[in-house]
């Protein structure tokens, strides 16, 4: 597990976009945290990490959006979804054997169905109003 406190956007953007150097495909990045945390600038620096040229943006009407770049993201929006049936038909299990990144947003909506190994993603509200902390729970040792 690691933690990172951000002071800003631009600090969050930075980490995410290191973060992304030790990606290879196929990884999921399970991020949680309530409105405003961080979530969208956390995929914006990982999106920049991964070389893609592309605006980053919320997906929250189209549920996903892609973007190319080193490596395939499938940006994911889950706040609507709560069962497996919702999670069917948005392709979510397609795009896991693409071997592109997924990124979930509101994946606490999906967690039962997240698959193992995947990144747990936690960004909370610091104690500034610009501060956030974030933990990164790698469920997988031999990463």
């Amino acid at each position: 597990m690691s933690v990172f406190v951000s002071h800003g956007t631009a600090d969050t953007e930075s980490f995410a976009a290191a973060f992304a150097e030790r990606l290879r495909g196929g990884e999921v990045l399970a991020l949680y945290g309530g409105l405003g945390a961080g979530k969208t600038a956390f995929v914006r620096g990982l999106a920049r990490g991964l070389q893609t040229t592309s605006e980053v943006s919320s997906p929250t009407f189209a549920l996903v959006h892609e973007y190319d770049g080193r490596l395939p993201i499938a940006h994911f929006d889950m706040y609507r979804i709560h069962t497996l049936d919702d999670l069917y038909s948005t392709g979510f299990y397609d795009y896991l054997d693409a071997g592109c990144v997924l990124v979930i947003e509101w994946s606490e909506n999906i967690e039962p169905y997240l698959p193992e190994g995947a990144y747990k993603i936690r960004i909370a509200h610091g104690d500034a109003e610009n501060e956030r902390t974030l933990t990164i729970e790698d469920e997988d040792p031999c990463r």
